[in-house]
């Protein structure tokens, strides 16, 4: 039979907004920078886990496998297996949802799963030609090759390609991600005016967040190498309003497009943690669970529409679960782009699309923005590729907690054309 599987605690970096250069933190930096503290304040030692993984997308050359490297850095004995996983922006989500089925099956009682991601380190890659002629110049035999080899490059073979530029790009449609949003905004008639108001409302809800408290023991202090400290995520912008917002440019289709730099997600750093254990596992520490696991979904769809991944993924989750949209009294939906939030909204109440693509007998409904992403999301915190999946599980336990709700679902969509989706119960 299958096994109940607890979430007992958590801890996440501080997100920082990337600016000019590498941030602070490489990602295996920002896991123990949250991991340190998330251990020590356990019944247990670090090396009670039975496993450890890390989502992580975009790895950097010094850090193969950083759930192996963090899990080192970590403490946690030489004998931890620890792997990563990759899913984009579902890898932190991947992780926990790894751990619950090993330990839900009985192959494990306690896993660390996390995810992390420094997206500030994206490398600048050098164009194939660039990368062909350097190999022409390491193999040619003698001064005089060489120099024939030298005096073909070209300006050209040396400009760098951004890799984060491409890292965001889907490969099969050649769309990049804000595209992608631009097209579900186009399909569902989202204007630019409700894309503008949702992302200063994110901002407004995580200042609030901050200023009240909500974050504490959530969000753990780093510290970097020369000493500095950061306690709070950066990237907020408590005075955003959706008149200040409409004065941006579109970025991705000028002139009339909709998706701008203020109603997108950020490029951040970050990481997060969760501890998962099973029954025998929180009897034998003495844990005090904060919410189980009762079930997950993961979906795929044309990436050309990717950012309606939430619906395709949640759908089929509640009908497994007898529920409905109305049933589920805390949301985190990850906000890659406003209008793609806004577009998943639009679609479970659009009658035909309920119909004719998620099979339902009608329109599924609304869900109440009071319920939804309750302190604000990634356009006011940022969005770490690797990490938000594992963020939005970490923090509607936490959320369903102070707000005294039973059921709560994280869902994200995924670059790509895949979406996810959590299902969580207060215990």
């Amino acid at each position: 039979m299958a096994r109940p599987v607890f979430i007992v605690d958590g801890s996440r970096t501080p997100f920082l907004k990337a600016r000019s250069g590498p941030g602070p933190f490489t990602p295996v930096d920002l896991a123990v920078q949250c991991g340190r503290p998330l251990l020590a304040r356990q019944p247990f030692s670090p090396d009670s886990f039975d496993q450890v993984i890390l989502g992580c997308v975009n790895v950097i050359a010094d850090e193969m496998n950083p759930a192996r490297v963090a899990a080192l850095r970590l403490g946690m004995g030489e004998d931890m297996v620890a792997f990563t996983v990759q899913i984009n922006c579902g890898s932190g989500m991947q992780s926990i949802d790894t751990a619950y089925r090993y330990i839900r099956e009985g192959h494990a009682d306690m896993i660390l799963a996390g995810g992390t991601e420094a997206l500030s380190h994206a490398p600048l890659v050098w164009p194939n030609s660039g990368v062909r002629w350097f190999a022409g110049l390491a193999t040619a035999k003698g001064v005089a090759a060489k120099l024939a080899s030298a005096f073909k490059l070209r300006p050209r073979d040396l400009k760098p390609i951004i890799g984060l530029e491409r890292g965001l790009t889907d490969p099969v449609t050649e769309l990049n991600m804000g595209q992608t949003a631009e097209v579900v905004g186009h399909l569902f008639g989202i204007t630019r005016a409700q894309s503008d108001a949702y992302a200063a409302e994110s901002h407004r809800r995580l200042a609030h967040a901050q200023s009240a408290g909500y974050l504490k023991g959530e969000v753990e202090t780093a510290f970097s190498r020369d000493g500095k400290f950061f306690d709070h995520d950066d990237g907020v912008r408590p005075d955003s309003t959706a008149e200040t917002l409409a004065k941006l440019r579109p970025v991705f289709e000028r002139p009339w497009g909709q998706v701008t730099a203020g109603n997108s997600s950020q490029i951040t750093d970050g990481a997060s943690w969760v501890i998962l254990a099973s029954d025998a596992a929180v009897a034998k520490h003495k844990l005090t669970p904060r919410a189980v696991i009762v079930d997950s979904h993961w979906a795929a769809l044309d990436p050309s529409i990717m950012g309606l991944g939430p619906v395709m993924s949640v759908t089929p989750l509640l009908k497994r679960n007898d529920l409905t949209l109305k049933d589920v009294e805390t949301w985190e939906l990850n906000e890659a782009f406003a209008t793609q939030v806004l577009g998943c909204l639009a679609a479970w109440k659009d009658d035909k699309f309920c119909r004719e693509i998620l099979g339902l007998d009608g329109a599924a409904g609304e869900i109440d923005r009071e319920r939804l992403n309750v302190d604000g999301g990634a356009i006011s915190l940022g969005h770490p590729v690797g990490t938000s999946g594992n963020r939005i599980v970490l923090h509607l336990v936490n959320a369903m907690k102070r707000l005294g709700t039973r059921r709560g679902v994280a869902t994200e969509c995924i670059g790509g054309g895949l979406g996810g989706a959590m299902l969580i119960e207060a215990v």
